[in-house]
């Protein structure tokens, strides 16, 4: 006869890559291939062609991850704080 033991099973959900790591990656794995990496993720955020991004190391799968929306906040954001231009003291 049949155990009547209930058996429990947990996934585990992989952790989500960053917009900036992906994007980090991706600019890597262009310039390894030989691509302008500010041309070619500029063509995908207008485009949404992701043939713009190569498929060298994974770089097209982890930007698709996101959407252009995401991407472009991550960028503004970055240059924002990069620049201090989020400070109030405008004199």
């Amino acid at each position: 006869m049949a155990d009547k033991i209930t058996r429990y099973f947990k996934i585990v959900e992989d952790e989500k890559e960053s917009v900036s790591d992906a994007l980090a990656g991706v600019y890597r794995a262009l310039q390894k291939k030989g691509y302008n990496p500010v041309n070619q993720i500029v063509g995908y955020i207008l485009s949404d062609d992701p043939t713009y991004i190569t498929s060298y190391d994974n770089a097209r799968s982890r930007i698709a991850h996101f959407t252009r929306d995401e991407i472009l906040e991550e960028l503004i954001g970055s240059y924002i704080v990069q620049n201090k231009l989020d400070r109030e003291d405008r004199s």
